[in-house]
This record gives C-alpha cells, structure tokens and sequence, in this order.
C-alpha cells in the first residue's frame, strides 16, 4: 500500500507544474530574448524547442517521479544506485536557487507599495540601487537594508507555511489562489498596457519578423535555452511533484498542458512588456529599438528600473497600473519558490526519515538564514553572480548530465516510454526517443561549450575576480560535491528498492 502524499485533484497538479514553470523569468527574460532573437521570427526556433525538448524532457521527468515515487534522489537512484547524487545535485541547485529567489520577492513587495505614491521618483534607477538597495561596492557586503529584511521574512513565512502544510492542503491550495489570481491581475495589465499611446510601435517591434536570423544558430540555441530554463526542468522540481500524483494519470497529456500554458504566458507577458515600452519610446519621442538599446527590456533592470518609470508617466491612475505589475511578479514569485523549495524538503525528509515539518525548518529555515546574505548593501552583486553561475553551471549542466545519464548510460528511456504510454492517452513513438538521444544533448552540450568559451575569456559584467570565483565557480561546484556527499549515507529501510514488475502492473490497472 503507498503512503505517499498525493494531489487532491489533477487540475491542483497542473496549477502547481504552471506555478512552477511561470515564474519571474517569463515575465523579464522571454521578452527581450524574443526581441533580440529576431522578434516574431523567434517563434519558429522557440515553439521547435518547446516540441523537441520542452515538452519530451517535460514528460519524461513526470514519467521519472511517477514511475520511482520518489523525490529527485530517490527517484534516479531507483534507476540506477550510481545516479543518486545527479537528484541530490539538483536539489542542492534549486537550495542555493530558493536563497536568492525570496529576495527578488521581497523587492517586488516593496515595490508594489511604493507604486501607491510612486516613491521611486524622478529617477527609478538612482533610487532602486541608491535609497532602496544602499548598494555596496560589487564584492562588498555591508550592513542588512531593512527595507529588504522585513518583506523577506514575510516571504519565508508565506512560503514555509504553505509547505508546512503538505501537498494537498499547502502547495495545491497555495497554487489555486497565486496562479489565476496571477492571470487575473496579468491580463488586466496587458488590456491597459495595450490601450497606451505608442504601444502599436511597441507590438510592432516586438512581433515584426526578423526572417534572416532564422540562419543564425546563436537564435536556436537561445530558444533552447528560454524553453530549458523556463520549464523548471533539471531544477528537481518537476520530479518531486509528479511523484504525488495518483498511479492512474495522464502523464503525456499533463506535459503538454503545462508546456504550452507556460509558453502562452511567455508570449502574453511579451505583449504587456513590448506594449509598455512602446508607450515609454513613445513618451520620449524615440524609437523602440533605440530605447531598448539604451535601457535593456530584461532582467532587474526591467523591472525594477525601467518599469517604474514607465509606470511614472502612465494617464490615470498609474499607481493601480504598478501595483499590479509588482503583485504579479511576486504571486509569479511565491508558487515557483514553493516548488523550489519542496524539492529539498521532500527529499531530506525521505533520506534522513524525518518529519515533514521538521525538514521545513530545517531546510527552509538554512535557506532562510543564507537569503539574509543577498539583503545586505552587496546584496545585488552577489545575487546576479551567483544567479548566473548556479543556471549556466548548474541547472544546464546537470540537465545535460541527466539526459546522457538516463538516454546513454543507463538506457532507460524505453522504459520510460512504456510507463508513461500505459496510463497516457497520446502515445509517445520514435520522435520522443530520437528527441532525448539525439537532439536535446547536442543542444545542450552546444551550449555549454559556448558558455565556457564566454566565461572563460572575459569577466563576467566585469566583478572583480574574488566575487566570480566565491560567488560563481565555488558555488557551482560546492552543490555537485554536496550531491555526492549526500548520496553517500544510506537510505533507511533499504527504500532504494524497487519492484519494476510491481510498479507497471499497478499503472496498468
């Protein structure tokens, strides 16, 4: 009989794989990727790469916790004993993601109050690094801001108490509120967005086709890499939570559903964005390439520097248009943390057979502590070296590394494949097996080399080196030794078994 805590319902599942999925990076990163990979152009390579490694690495991570009903470590070391630490890597990834993760959550907080009264002023920027932040020199860390303390802890205390809960009557619930609440407040942005004078330039900009930089394999990689990214994949995450969901599910469907609700947030987000920034070349009497060039359409900058201005100078009620803007990208915020942060919770609680508040405390709680780093008057600097380094040398790597692990070595994609086809309405053929052998390394291993090849051969926003080497390199090699570290201590009650013949008859039932 299986103990295991389950979803109460599928469409909780699936709110909280979107929750997970539609996080900070759609609302800041897929729109000026799009825009500077060659605009309506992009959606050729990108919906490409959300079919040929999206949505099949989508199924086969929902395949993995499903089949093992086990969190990341126990789930690949039920594959195969030597594959453990690969789970374990990939939560200590998404440990050292969670710490930085609440503090963007806690700026955006911040920010929504301040848009009542538009406290930033005249100049977002000089406020966002000078009065808000107090910012340091880079590599310096300085005193706490209070200013970030405060939401931070209120962060942790959201978060932590929705996991406290448990599965059914935490995340799931969590997730019903956070992500239609989220498309509520997003859509009234974007019919407001699109209404302002100068958003049709904006659109323009963002849609009108660039066909030429179809050729351009630097366009390709960069749609790999948005879908990667964006999907949760490689994180745990996605292991971790289709572990929880009952023998009898649609595996195949729920990976379709949950891809292509997040690239359809990814293109709405795009349309708010572009819109915006329309409406702001439109204030300033330039064009958007121009201003994009000048401000960046990305990123914290985005966000927390752009943004506010635009909001400054929308007719109305622009307070209300910037509340809005910043609740949304902390609801987007708090159910991707949630996710991030269970994948270490389940999986200590497993290993060291404690109890699930316990292992709450004890692993929210030291990311918690941690996170107080990143609200320090260094804080910024910190926080863009080591987000940089743990997603280029942490979350791609170890996803190459699972893909040749499972499809190369321990050749178990077939068996994959038969698991999810037996509970899963569209059948997976030659294309799923071709796409995970084939195709997905290559990109993935294509990417990595260049990465190395860019970091190796300048200064990463030019930091001083003692920052990228504590900050970036230490880190990302410090979760990979934490992976196998972990690995190394027994599973109580000799949990690592598994019946293969057992498991596919109760699927099959």
């Amino acid at each position: 009989m299986e103990n295991r805590a389950q979803w109460g319902t599928r469409v909780g599942f699936l709110l909280a794989a979107m929750g997970s999925a539609i996080g900070l990076g759609n609302i800041w990163r897929f729109p000026a990727t799009a825009y500077d990979s060659g605009g309506g152009a992009f959606i050729v390579p990108y919906l490409f790469a959300l079919l040929t490694a999206g949505i099949p690495l989508l199924i086969m991570e929902y395949t993995i916790g499903h089949k093992y009903r086990g969190s990341a470590p126990k789930s690949f070391g039920r594959i195969k004993k030597g594959f453990e630490w690969l789970g374990w890597w990939q939560v200590a990834i998404s440990f050292v993601i969670s710490t930085y993760y609440a503090v963007i959550i806690a700026w955006a907080i911040m920010y929504a109050f301040y848009s009542f009264n538009l406290t930033w002023g005249d100049d977002p920027t000089a406020f966002f690094v000078g009065d808000f932040l107090e910012l340091a020199d880079a590599g310096a860390i300085g005193g706490l801001v209070p200013k970030v303390l405060l939401p931070l802890l209120a962060v942790w205390v959201i978060t932590l108490g929705f996991l406290a809960r448990g599965v059914k009557k935490g995340i799931e619930v969590a997730n019903k509120i956070f992500i239609p609440l989220l498309v509520v407040l997003f859509l009234i942005i974007v019919v407001r967005a699109v209404t302002l004078e100068g958003a049709a330039d904006g659109l323009s900009a963002f849609f009108t086709p660039e066909w030429n930089r179809i050729a351009d394999p630097n366009v390709w990689v960069a749609a790999y890499g948005q879908i990667f990214f964006s999907l949760s994949i490689a994180f745990a995450i996605m292991v971790t939570y289709s572990s929880y969901l009952p023998k009898k599910s649609d595996i195949t469907n729920n990976a379709f559903i949950t891809g292509f609700a997040n690239s359809s947030f990814e293109i709405l987000a795009g349309i708010g964005v572009f819109a915006a920034v329309g409406f702001m070349a439109f204030q300033y009497d330039t064009s958007v390439g121009q201003l994009a060039a000048e401000r960046g359409v990305g990123g914290i900058g985005l966000a927390f520097m752009v943004f506010p201005e635009i909001v400054s100078q929308i007719p109305g009620i622009p307070g209300l248009f910037g509340f809005l803007f910043f609740a949304s990208l902390v609801l987007a915020g708090l159910s991707s943390l949630i996710s991030i942060t269970e994948t270490y919770v389940a999986a200590v609680s497993e290993k060291f057979n404690v109890s699930r508040i316990k292992a709450v405390l004890l692993g929210g709680g030291l990311a918690g502590v941690i996170s107080l780093l990143y609200a320090t008057r260094g804080g910024l600097s910190i926080l863009d070296t080591v987000d940089h380094f743990i997603n280029t040398f942490g979350v791609a790597l170890s996803g190459l590394v699972e893909i040749v692990a499972l499809a190369w070595l321990a050749r178990s994609i077939k068996g994959l494949k038969e698991h999810a086809n037996q509970t899963s309405d569209i059948m997976l053929g030659n294309w799923w097996v071709v796409c995970l052998q084939v195709i997905t390394p290559i990109v993935l291993g294509y990417m990595m080399v260049q990465n190395l090849i860019l970091e190796l051969s300048s200064a990463y926003e030019g930091y001083p080196v003692t920052l990228l080497v504590v900050g970036g390199w230490l880190v990302a090699i410090a979760a990979i030794v934490v992976g196998v570290l972990f690995s190394m201590k027994k599973w109580p009650n000799n949990e690592l078994e598994f019946n293969e013949d057992e498991d596919s008859k109760g699927a099959a039932r």
